[in-house]
């Protein structure tokens, strides 16, 4: 079952002291990038939201974000920085002396004043902390996953309908190739009798030669069995348990080869107009699959 590398999941989870909500966004790229956005008192949950990230995800650009709304007080302390306090009061008494200013130096002014009181998170269990966040990961990567696999599906039944297209150009071709070579030895000795006025007798084994000559030159059966094959392969790939995006890209640069190979050796029209469209289709199975895990 393959997957698709753009999805977004949503997953919230409440331990009554906090709620956490997660939001889950992927895009195409070639590795399992994952980026992780959360308020800094919560840092030390990175590691493990990384690791749990790529248990689902194995290739894609992933932004992970946790907002935490806190429900009660008691992650919070407020301390009074009384060093910061008397240097306030000293210095106002300095500024009030040194400049003859009126006005009292009153608790409000002091309050007031930057670091004099702060508020300090009090994370005292991380592991309640990590088990809470990791449900919401959790819940966020089951909706994440859903949406890739349906987004999958739909990428997995285009891709097997444009095989099919290759395919059926590939038989199309298949049966058109022996023709070249007949038509080519009917050329030839039309070509010759025209030439010799004929007068000389070609022998029709030096025609059969010739022809032999130009079939095994323009001969494009080992090519077209193997884009047969790898169409095979396509379909196998994507009926596999596991989504593998870069066993298809590999693919999809082999099946190109061979399509470059049969335009070039061909040495006929209506082939070469079939291996243009062959490789259309093989362009937009290569769009797709740049969007597969």
């Amino acid at each position: 079952m393959i997957k698709s590398m753009t999805g977004f999941g949503k997953g919230e989870y409440s331990d009554g002291k906090r709620n956490f909500v997660c939001e889950i966004r992927s895009v195409n790229h070639r590795y399992a990038d994952v980026t992780v956005k959360m308020p800094r008192r919560y840092s030390f949950l990175e590691e493990t939201i990384r690791k749990t990230v790529k248990k689902t995800v194995r290739r894609g650009k992933v932004e992970v974000s946790i907002m935490v709304d806190n429900l009660t007080e008691e992650d919070f302390n407020v301390r009074l920085n009384t060093m910061a306090a008397k240097q306030y009061i000293d210095n106002l008494r300095a500024l009030k002396e040194e400049f003859s200013l009126d006005g009292d130096i009153t608790l409000e002014m002091v309050a007031g004043m930057p670091d004099v009181l702060k508020s300090i998170p009090d994370i005292e269990d991380e592991e309640e902390i990590t088990a809470s966040a990791t449900e919401a990961l959790e819940a966020a990567l089951h909706n994440l996953d859903q949406m890739r696999t349906i987004e999958g599906q739909k990428l997995g039944e285009d891709l097997v309908m444009r095989g099919e297209i290759v395919r059926k150009y590939v038989e199309e071709i298949s049966e058109r190739s022996p023709q070249v070579v007949k038509a080519y030895s009917e050329k030839l000795q039309e070509r010759l009798s025209e030439l010799l006025d004929g007068k000389i007798e070609v022998p029709e084994d030096r025609i059969l030669m010739e022809a032999a000559i130009f079939a095994d030159k323009t001969s494009i059966t080992e090519e077209l069995v193997r884009l047969d094959s790898h169409i095979s392969q396509l379909n196998q790939i994507l009926g596999a348990p596991k989504s593998d995006g870069k066993k298809l890209d590999f693919l999809v640069q082999e099946m190109n080869r061979e399509a470059n190979t049969i335009g070039s050796k061909a040495n006929d029209n209506e082939i070469t107009g079939m291996v243009l469209e062959i490789k259309s289709e093989v362009e937009k199975i290569r769009e797709q699959v740049q969007n597969i895990e």
